[in-house]
């Protein structure tokens, strides 16, 4: 297993360094005009990509939505599964093809590929076409990067850097006026036997309370309705400090004004009867919680290192139905997983059909380099894993459309995100379950918490029509 660095906070004068550094690239006459930024995987890269376009920014560059047109093109890719490294390298491959043409094109690749040991060093001998690379431990160093790789420092622009970094200060290009993302955590220390993430993104480290409460409160005097806090596993927030936990997080933001807090990802382990009070009690906390299972088999639980068993997880879905009734609960499932047996798979779908999750992620085992389940006997045949995944998608097909049925001719309230992309008389949202929602109300209403009435369903979305009273 790959050693991680200690935690390491960096120093504001290092963040101010790279602010120069970013004001002497956007002088420079031979900088990229524009990038085109294709980011991968989970909320957290999401976040990670608004900091490197606020960077990108900085230095002087527009976006440029094609690619073949752009000055610069960076990856910010993801290694949780070998679908999505897959994409990703195709993607960087198909560069080199645009920078025959252009030669003058920059090409970079950061993210949590890029943390894997010996990447880097393998990116830079095998596809010499790609000009810089680091990992989500340095999203800081894009301007050093991006200057080495102006200038020729190849080795410099391809060094493998530190993953347990702590960092504030970036700036962040959001895209949204009434959402945001907020970063509470970063890292893991769970080491699940089938997962990198704690290879690539360090060990736990958690931010200030006082930053995060501070920056939230920004937002809202900014006009954000609904933020989405997010870490590997919030659940764990100041354990690594011995500070505040997350449910003191949670009732110190509620206090900020802000309309909506949604969080992901937790961990069932970490997930306490405090909390679980805090959510229930605070207004702001919306009614849904993802709760990853993996597997309803304890024998799966085990070998994955999940470090609790079925009728713990259970129970923890009973507690929150009983603070809080309306939640609405949605999971990770991983089927196929090496030494899966018939019955264990069973388990799974009988955990599926007790729960009753609004939606589940629904996944094939993908083993990972470097990780403890890579090593394990026992890989379920191709065919086996198919034909698992498609019962169980059916299964939880059938427990969505029966969760939205039941909602119908309830209130809800909706932050209106948009226009339907499918009607464009109709606005689009998610509900406070987080389940999304096409209703009928006046375009002026973007942007903001709408009441409405559920009035009937679509397979996976729910429809309705604007209300005068808001339902909480």
């Amino acid at each position: 297993m790959a050693m991680r660095d200690a935690v390491r906070p960096i120093a504001r004068e290092e963040i101010l360094r790279q602010q120069a550094i970013a004001r002497e690239i956007r002088e420079r006459p031979d900088r990229p005009l524009t990038y085109h930024l294709i980011t991968y995987g989970c909320q957290m890269n999401a976040h990670d990509s608004q900091a490197l376009a606020g960077m990108l920014e900085e230095m002087g560059m527009a976006p440029e939505a094609d690619r073949e047109k752009a000055g610069l093109i960076l990856f910010n890719t993801c290694c949780i599964r070998d679908n999505a490294e897959r994409r990703a390298m195709g993607n960087i491959v198909f560069t080199r093809k645009i920078k025959r043409v252009r030669p003058e094109l920059l090409v970079g690749v950061c993210g949590c590929m890029a943390q894997q040991e010996g990447f880097q060093e393998r990116l830079s001998r095998r596809y010499p076409h790609v000009d810089f690379s680091f990992g989500p431990g340095e999203i800081y160093q894009l301007p050093q990067r991006l200057l080495d790789a102006m200038e020729g420092r190849r080795e410099q622009a391809f060094r493998r850097g530190e993953d347990s970094t702590l960092y504030e200060g970036l700036p962040i290009l959001r895209s949204s006026p009434f959402f945001a993302y907020q970063t509470v955590m970063y890292g893991c220390d769970n080491f699940c036997s089938y997962c990198v993430v704690p290879l690539v993104r360090g060990r736990e480290r958690s931010r200030e309370l006082k930053q995060i409460v501070s920056e939230a409160q920004r937002l809202v005097d900014e006009g954000v309705q609904e933020i989405m806090l997010l870490g590997q596993n919030v659940n764990s927030y100041g354990r690594d400090t011995g500070g505040p936990r997350f449910e003191d997080l949670l009732r110190a933001l509620g206090q900020t004004g802000i309309r909506r807090l949604r969080f992901m990802t937790s961990h069932p382990k970490d997930l306490s009867d405090e909390l679980i009070a805090e959510m229930a009690r605070n207004p702001a906390v919306c009614p849904h919680l993802h709760l990853p299972a993996q597997s309803g088999s304890d024998r799966m639980l085990a070998a994955m290192n999940r470090r609790y068993t079925r009728d713990w997880y259970l129970e923890r879905v009973r507690a929150l139905r009983q603070a809080i009734p309306h939640i609405g609960l949605t999971s990770d499932l991983i089927v196929a997983f090496p030494g899966e047996t018939e019955e264990d798979f069973e388990q799974t779908l009988s955990l599926a059909r007790q729960v009753r999750f609004d939606s589940a992620f629904t996944f094939i085992y993908s083993p990972r380099s470097g990780t403890a389940a890579a090593r394990l006997p026992g890989r379920i045949d191709p065919e086996v894993a198919r034909e698992r995944i498609l019962r169980l998608i059916a299964l939880q097909e059938d427990i969505t459309r029966e969760v939205l049925r039941g909602l119908v001719g309830q209130t809800a309230s909706v932050l209106a995100e948009g226009l339907s992309k499918r009607d464009p008389g109709q606005l689009t949202g998610k509900t406070g379950r987080g389940i999304a929602c096409n209703f009928s109300a006046d375009p002026g209403r973007i942007g903001q918490i709408v009441p409405v009435l559920i009035t009937g369903q679509g397979s996976k979305t729910l429809k309705a029509r604007q209300i005068e009273k808001e339902n909480p």
